[in-house]
């Protein structure tokens, strides 16, 4: 019986060996089964921090799905630099970290099965068009680089090797963007945050977002209409903004869908039109802790039915809750009142 079992583990050591032969010695490479009798495979690669001197592509076995290969110094990302066998079955790519100051606009091209791309903590200013074309990305990390707007030209098609430039200056556009072949741009979560944005960029094209952080950009002016054509965002983060001064009447129109908005640490922010709530029915927290906002409107939870919870100042925080009435005759019951409970004695809103 033991040498069957001795057999057995021989197999399953030599199986495992042959499927990452191809690791890299600098790599780690890792096989994950899954599925009805772990009948697929998926192998995680983890190159961080090869040093400068390693040659791109770096080898990785054929099958590879989520590959690391941040803090490589990579500098600019070339066509070659990911075209090695195992990359075109990516779907998670880590490029963070990498001193990357351009990409190649046929750089990605072979990856088409990308899902999720990290060009976080790079030199970024700005990607070429059509970089982005065809790749199925729904995740796209671009925090801390160095971009003054963002160009949804980098979703545009090529045709015969240039690409079809996508004017998004008047915000016209009120479909999807769409691409030849039934390309569709399809981002849900594009993270923005520490660049050098003067203003919300236009991301009319992306109309299925669901996740947008644009923290800690020198954004002065939420100006009326810059979300309006996000109606399935969810989440929309501008924390952090250290010259946001004022959110016009309708900045926030459009966002129907919106369940947390996070306006934290805006000290600049001294009030908030009551106009800038009209629409949100869905929002269910808002944040405003560390924000130069010291009052809210006395018909807040009229016009934020969802609402939750609402924190303010330095550690208030308030929950919706119900404030019991005087007992009513003529309904036999008593009557109550929503109202916003917070943590400070004394203070209801």
């Amino acid at each position: 019986m033991e040498l069957f079992q001795w057999l057995g583990l021989l197999l399953l050591l030599a199986a495992s060996a042959t499927s990452i032969k191809n690791c890299h010695p600098g790599c780690h490479c890792e096989v994950e089964n899954f599925g009805l009798f772990d009948s697929f495979s998926l192998t995680r690669v983890d190159c961080r921090g090869l040093g400068p001197r390693v040659s791109m592509p770096v080898p990785i076995p054929l099958d590879t799905a989520y590959l690391d290969l941040s803090s490589n110094a990579m500098g600019p990302l070339s066509d070659t630099m990911l075209a090695g066998p195992g990359y075109t079955t990516l779907v998670s790519l880590d490029l963070s970290s990498n001193h990357i100051t351009m990409v190649s606009p046929s750089a990605l091209s072979k990856l088409r099965y990308l899902e999720t791309l990290d060009l976080s903590h790079n030199h970024l200013e700005s990607l070429p068009p059509g970089c982005f074309f065809g790749l199925p990305l729904a995740e796209v990390d671009l925090s801390y680089n160095r971009f003054r707007d963002f160009d949804m030209n980098a979703f545009a098609a090529k045709v015969k090797g240039k690409p079809v430039c996508v004017d998004l200056s008047h915000n016209e556009l009120t479909s999807i963007l769409a691409m030849p072949h039934g390309k569709f741009v399809q981002i849900q979560s594009l993270n923005l945050t520490a660049n050098r944005l003067s203003s919300v960029p236009q991301l009319a094209g992306l109309k299925i977002l669901r996740y947008l952080n644009l923290d800690g950009n020198p954004i002065s002016v939420i100006k009326d209409g810059d979300f309006a054509y996000l109606k399935d965002l969810v989440y929309l983060s501008l924390s952090g903004l250290p010259q946001l001064q004022a959110i016009e009447a309708h900045g926030l129109k459009g966002l129907q869908s919106l369940q947390v908005l996070d306006l934290s640490n805006n000290p600049n922010l001294k009030t908030l039109n009551p106009d800038i709530f009209g629409g949100l029915d869905g929002l269910q927290e808002l944040k405003l802790s560390g924000s130069g906002v010291a009052s809210l409107p006395n018909n807040l939870l009229s016009q934020l039915p969802s609402v939750k919870s609402i924190t303010l100042g330095h550690n208030i925080r308030c929950w919706r809750t119900q404030k019991r009435g005087q007992f009513h005759r003529q309904l036999g019951q008593a009557q109550h009142n929503e109202v916003l409970y917070c943590n400070v004695d004394g203070l209801v809103l």
